[in-house]
């Protein structure tokens, strides 16, 4: 919570990029700063709070998000041009797809499904006992850039009912990836990895790659056959009984160094000659697969006793680009990881799963603002490492912080700011009886004293 609008102006200024009208971007601006700091439970109650001077009714909160007038041009767009206009790095563009779930409860839920039933084991109890895991999902694409800017993008998933009512085509995981990919918004001549796990083996997702030049590499589904006549076509997991006589090579790598460690942003614990580096024992090919084409095949372990490896050990990398090395395709695959934690951050340091709506536009608005939280800060954060006044500690500084990093830094600026502003208006009587009008319309109308 801060005390003053006036103290967050760099906030207020990236929110007035977008496309969003003034009352729409003062509501965003709440949600935006209760998603910075937060304490406890993320809520619409928070929020409505969360500036102390000019606070809101938290239905009032809530009926705005569930409105989809506001919604129906994609506002963060013009916000993620503004961190690819900061960038100054010349490589490539990583981009790892996933899906993230979000429990949910209540029948009136929109847009639910039930991912299967779950086991419930409880000590002494001689049977099982099992519950329903009823959820939202989003398709999530996480754009990483050659200087080590996160942007990510994201697209909800419609179950076949809510798209019956809502009269939209319904979409699968792969095909939503598919979208994201062809709308990406990174220079023609870029080179993008694209970057997934065995969801995103889908012919959909490999065609909007071809058709904008990316390299995709995926694990690939072992069922999946050799190129041959029909009736001699083996499994690629074939090769893994026959793996103490294949040519295996070693691949040391060392997270911390490297041309791929910029896109990893590792905490100064994590750097130094002392840190063990991942060893993997790994084969090469390149053959034709079945449906897909001449395709390059990284079969690798970390198992040390290669002998002993089982073909559950051994993980199957298929990548489109037969030139890359062998090193290359699995330290490319190694960043797929980023957006395992880009979830872990949306959902513990931001609060992205606390929400409680019934409809499913509200679920859109939640999601779309936690995502202008995450471009804000990484727009704080590519800002301070262009400017040339900082020395090169704070500058490691900054390029080493994640997300709860970058909110604890917006916090003690938002503090400095606010001490300013107080300290400025105490020094004249106008300035004093201003204040006093902030403070005491912080407090509820019942709550404040006569006179």
């Amino acid at each position: 919570m801060v005390i003053f609008q006036e103290t967050v102006q760099s906030l207020k200024r990236f929110i007035g990029k977008s496309s969003l009208g003034e009352y729409a971007r003062l509501m965003v601006l709440r949600m935006v700063l209760t998603f910075i700091m937060h304490r406890g439970r993320m809520t619409c109650s928070a929020a409505a709070g969360s500036i102390a001077c000019e606070t809101v009714h938290r239905g009032q909160l809530t009926r705005f998000l569930a409105r989809a007038r506001w919604q129906k041009e994609d506002f963060n767009s013009s916000l993620r041009k503004e961190l690819l206009d900061l960038e100054v790095g010349q490589g490539t563009f990583i981009l790892a797809f996933d899906v993230t779930i979000t429990s949910q409860s209540g029948e009136k839920t929109e847009n639910t499904y039930y991912t299967g039933k779950r086991e419930r084991k409880k000590k002494g109890r001689r049977y099982k006992k099992f519950a329903h895991k009823k959820c939202h999902s989003f398709t999530t694409g996480l754009l990483i850039t050659p200087s080590g800017i996160r942007i990510p993008f994201q697209k909800p998933h419609y179950t076949k009912e809510y798209c019956i009512h809502r009269n939209i085509p319904y979409r699968t995981t792969a095909e939503k990836a598919a979208e994201l990919i062809r709308e990406l918004p990174v220079p023609a001549s870029a080179k993008v990895v694209v970057l997934g796990d065995t969801a995103y083996d889908a012919k959909v997702v490999r065609d909007a790659c071809d058709e904008r030049g990316y390299t995709w590499i995926v694990p690939a589904n072992p069922e999946r056959v050799y190129e041959g006549p029909k009736g001699n076509r083996p499994k690629l997991r074939s090769r893994t009984k026959d793996w103490n006589r294949l040519p295996l090579k070693t691949v040391r790598l060392q997270m911390a160094t490297g041309p791929y460690a910029v896109y990893r942003r590792l905490s100064k614990w994590r750097i130094g000659s002392k840190q063990k580096p991942r060893v993997y024992y790994a084969y090469q090919e390149k053959l034709d697969v079945r449906s897909i084409g001449r395709v390059q095949l990284v079969f690798s372990t970390m198992n040390s006793d290669s002998k002993k490896a089982t073909p559950d050990e051994i993980k199957i990398l298929m990548t489109n680009d037969v030139n890359l090395r062998l090193r290359d395709v699995i330290e490319l695959y190694s960043l797929r990881w980023q957006i395992e934690l880009f979830f872990k951050e949306l959902k513990s340091t931001l609060g992205f799963a606390q929400y409680s709506f019934q409809k499913f536009t509200a679920v859109e608005a939640w999601a779309e603002i936690a995502l202008t939280t995450v471009l804000f800060l990484e727009w704080e954060r590519a800002k301070h490492l262009r400017d040339r006044r900082l020395s090169k500690k704070e500058r490691d500084w900054w390029a080493s912080q994640r997300t709860h990093g970058l909110c604890c830094a917006f916090q003690q600026q938002c503090e400095e700011q606010e001490l300013k502003y107080m300290s400025d208006r105490l020094k004249t009587p106008g300035g004093i009886e201003k204040l006093k009008r902030l403070i005491a319309a912080a407090t509820p109308k019942e709550y404040r004293m006569k006179g």
